[in-house]
């Protein structure tokens, strides 16, 4: 292979979403909305569970993470594929595009090791809610966050180190609008043999564990509901879970769809649908699944206003 090809390139081209003008204002003004969305939300969870005293548990602080993580990895990508839409000039710089997907890798799988948590707690919770609070202190959840991030960032640096080690020696053009595997292995003139066994092996096990871990603390869960002899007891404990499984479900489809593929089957134009999903609709919609239908977190949010805590900053 040619080094000077393969080092002379010093930015890519995202092609973005869509070339067609007219989509473009309306793509660009529905995903603004998304965006501004996403900040008020998870911003307003994270402040919202740190004040009320009445959300300092376990539970709200998984929670807060996940919008933490929904924050950052949407802002990894979302204000970059805004611009794209309303500026001529779509390039972004080597580096850029190699730290773009650092990121967006730390807190995408850093979600989704969450979720396996996140139902980990919920178990520990129904099976014992008389010694909840002493078998998910505040030592053991800051080192189960410790881990979460720990694994998500090794990910990352896997990824990042093997892909933009890569030789790209022909066109520059990412058709994508974000720098994502798929798109940048198509890029590529260097065997991504060993990229492709990397996803499959370090992000298939962090799937693996995720799915295995949210299976397994459901079936104690299952089992612990089961014990309950008041019907209103066995509706309480599976509404709390019931949002945990929508947004599993969700988050884990389209992350196997997206990347457990060969890269021969990948089309570029449904994966953009797909990752617009992923990448913004989902972080949008996972405050409002797990948070704004909470009855604690409304009752929270009522007391910030009836103090007129709003008002301060308006």
């Amino acid at each position: 292979m040619d080094g000077e090809n393969c080092s002379s390139l010093i930015e890519f081209q995202l092609l973005g979403i869509t070339n067609n003008p007219k989509m473009k204002v309306t793509i660009f003004t529905i995903f603004l909305i998304v965006y501004l969305v996403i900040l008020v939300a998870n911003l307003g969870m994270i402040i919202l569970i740190r004040m009320d005293s009445q959300l300092q548990t376990p539970m709200y602080f998984f929670l807060s993470h996940l919008a933490f993580c929904d924050l950052c990895y949407s802002t990894a990508i979302g204000p970059k594929m805004l611009l794209d839409l309303i500026s001529r000039d779509k390039s972004i710089p080597f580096l850029g595009c190699a730290l773009q997907f650092f990121t967006f890798c730390i807190f995408a799988d850093s979600e989704c090791l969450l979720l396996a948590v996140m139902a980990f707690d919920r178990y520990k919770a129904i099976s014992n809610p008389l010694l909840y609070t002493v078998n998910m202190s505040n030592e053991v959840c800051s080192m189960l966050m410790a881990g979460v991030y720990l694994v998500g960032t090794v990910d990352a640096l896997v990824h990042t180190t093997l892909t933009f080690r890569l030789c790209f020696c022909g066109s520059n053009e990412v058709n994508h609008f974000f720098c994502d595997l798929p798109p940048l292995f198509l890029l590529s003139c260097s065997d991504i043999q060993v990229n492709e066994l990397a996803l499959f092996i370090v992000f298939g096990f962090i799937e693996l564990s995720t799915i295995s871990g949210v299976l397994v603390s459901y079936f104690y869960i299952i089992l612990s509901v089961l014990k309950i002899h008041s019907a209103e007891g066995m509706v309480k404990a599976f509404s709390t879970c019931t949002s945990h499984l929508t947004v599993v479900a969700i988050f884990q489809g389209t992350m196997l769809f997206m990347y457990f593929r060969p890269s021969s089957s990948y089309s570029l134009d449904q994966d953009k649908m797909t990752s617009l999903f992923y990448t913004l609709v989902i972080p949008m919609l996972n405050p409002l699944i797990y948070s704004l239908r909470n009855k604690d977190v409304k009752e929270a949010l009522k007391k910030l206003i009836k103090k007129g805590y709003f008002k301060n900053y308006v």
